[in-house]
């Protein structure tokens, strides 16, 4: 299965700013191809990788005042296994964290509390569901899992925090992961939340817009705030524009059946 990813960012800079990108498909992908190109006011930028302990890519450029333009785009072969998840990890992912007050939430997972394994993840994700409208344009980069659950709406971010609260409040490992989603509807980059189970990271995505079997890691965290496709410090940043795209090469080959999201699904 062969999936083929860009991403256009388009941004204007005031005074000096120094930016993390994280857009590039996550190790340790097999990419059958790939480009990042990155300008500042017409020149090319210099850029410096980093890669963290689950394999997201951070790109850092520093530069500005100026326009910056950012052009990704990538091959993925295949999937590939996810980094191995230490204990310390796993405990980091039960806390609560900025945008998933799992603190906040313990009463309202009352009605799952007899449930464990794979019956509690469809019982969340159900429930996220069930009560949450995919609703662009309707919810803010400062909402958090409690928002959602008040009011009821949000985008994929949404409805991740939300599935990663409840279940680190049921007290299971929950982690957020951006991602390119092929086929997606609006197409942008989505994010999904995974819980860990048997030894597993299983992906749930209560938006039931994207077929997981089909996703691109992007970054890996605890919340939104560790996978932002542009993170900047010093100088202020406005966004001009973002075009993404992502398909199933011709001949790519994925399953015909829609995806059933009873079916345990481990993100590449």
């Amino acid at each position: 299965m062969q999936r083929s990813l860009t991403a256009d960012i388009d941004l204007d800079i005031e005074g000096r700013a120094d930016l993390i990108l994280q857009v590039s498909a996550a190790r340790p992908a097999t990419l059958a191809s790939e480009s990042l190109e990155v300008a500042i006011g017409g020149e090319r930028a210099a850029v410096t990788e980093i890669v963290d302990r689950c394999g997201s890519r951070l790109h850092r450029v520093a530069g500005g005042p100026g326009r910056l333009t950012l052009r990704y785009a990538g091959a993925v072969e295949g999937c590939a296994p996810a980094p191995a998840t230490s204990v310390a990890e796993t405990l980091a992912y039960l806390r609560p964290s900025r945008y998933c007050q799992a603190d906040e939430l313990y009463l309202e997972t009352r009605p799952f509390a007899q449930l464990r394994g794979f019956d509690l993840l469809h019982a969340v994700e159900d429930f996220v569901a069930e009560t949450t409208r995919y609703a662009p344009g309707e919810s803010f980069g400062s909402d958090s899992a409690l928002t959602t659950l008040r009011t009821g709406r949000g985008v994929c971010r949404d409805y991740a925090h939300l599935v990663i609260a409840l279940l680190r409040a049921r007290d299971v490992p929950a982690r957020y992961a951006s991602c390119y989603a092929p086929g997606l509807v609006p197409m942008d980059f989505h994010a999904v939340a995974e819980a860990y189970v048997e030894g597993e990271w299983y992906a749930l995505d209560a938006t039931r817009l994207a077929d997981r079997r089909t996703l691109v890691r992007i970054a890996t965290g605890r919340d939104a705030a560790d996978c932002a496709f542009v993170s900047s410090y010093g100088g202020s940043v406005w966004l001009r524009s973002l075009r993404v795209d992502a398909h199933l090469a011709a001949g790519g080959g994925v399953a015909a059946t829609p995806d059933d999201h009873r079916e345990p699904v481990v993100m590449s």
